[in-house]
């Protein structure tokens, strides 16, 4: 990809609708060689970029689902106990019990289990792979740390076998709900964008391309909904993915327009809390799909 236009392009054709600056920040990335930190609400679609990505230059993407107490070992790699156990019975059975040669035979590549880090630093067929290393915030400092060195040289060592070492580095991926703020060591080694909500056209084009079976009257009601709820108090706001989702289930239920009636049946697919949900019971969904529909010009 040579220009920002071909990032932009190669998304779409992937179903997924970007603005400039997100286009002009991802071919940064893949033209500088610099990991990627996207930040953002849940639901903005942080993690699909990462997917599209892949999808669009034909090569891997691998995934670490970041977590609380994730450490560098599980990020890497372990050892099969099970099979290493196995092979010592084994060695045990026949007498070739010496223990040098047992430590020869157990610890290489056949009893080693690939994490994802590891995995984004072997060659891949078709090019570097992807990496996403998603939700970095769920993680502690140790572990940013760590990921911080990894980044900088793109290797790993693991004692027994030694230092590894990507041939062509991987096109890392970040992604933060900012659950906590990331140390700005690792944001410095990244190229950095937050990633909002959408406007109206936008959301509506997203909606579009991903359910693309719905009707204008439809996703511009849906779309317009999703926008003012967002603006109501509530605990968890909804991402652009449960507008899609929403959207999907109306399609599911052959729903031709909103209602009242249609939004107090269907709400667990745009909001994922009971308080928020109990908010909208009663008139206060019509309330909000009146507005809703103030704010929206005749389709044409």
């Amino acid at each position: 990809m040579t220009a920002i236009d071909d990032v932009i392009t190669a998304l779409a054709g992937q179903s997924y609708v970007c603005g400039r600056a997100l286009g002009t920040v991802a071919f940064l990335a893949l033209r500088l060689g610099r990991p990627l930190f996207l930040e953002g609400e849940a639901g903005t679609g942080k993690t699909e970029i990462a997917k599209a990505l892949a999808a669009a230059l034909g090569r891997r993407l691998i995934r670490l689902q970041c977590y609380e107490g994730l450490d560098a070992a599980q990020a890497v790699y372990e050892w099969n106990f099970a099979a290493q156990m196995v092979a010592i019975r084994s060695a045990e059975a026949t007498g070739g019990t010496d223990a040098s040669h047992l430590r020869d035979t157990l610890f290489t590549s056949d009893f080693l289990i690939e994490r994802p880090l590891l995995q984004a630093m072997r060659p891949q067929p078709g090019g570097a792979p992807v990496l996403l290393i998603d939700e970095v915030d769920r993680t502690d400092e140790p572990f940013e740390a760590f990921l911080l060195e990894a980044l900088s040289d793109f290797q790993v060592t693991i004692p027994e076998l030694g230092t590894i070492r990507a041939p062509e580095p991987p096109i890392v991926i970040l992604t933060s709900n900012r659950t906590r703020e990331v140390h700005d060591a690792l944001k410095r080694r990244c190229l950095y964008h937050w990633v909002d909500y959408p406007r109206f056209d936008r959301e509506l084009e997203i909606l579009q391309a991903r359910a693309p079976e719905a009707s204008a009257r439809l996703s511009r009601e849906v779309v317009a909904f999703v926008q003012r709820l967002r603006t109501e108090d509530l605990f968890k706001k909804p991402g652009v993915a449960e507008t899609i989702d929403w959207a999907k289930c109306l399609l599911a239920l052959d729903v031709l327009t909103l209602s009242p009636e249609v939004i107090a049946d269907t709400l667990g697919a745009v909001l994922k809390y009971q308080d928020d949900i109990a908010r909208l019971q009663g008139s206060e969904a019509k309330r909000i799909l009146d507005e809703a529909r103030a704010t929206l010009e005749p389709a044409g």
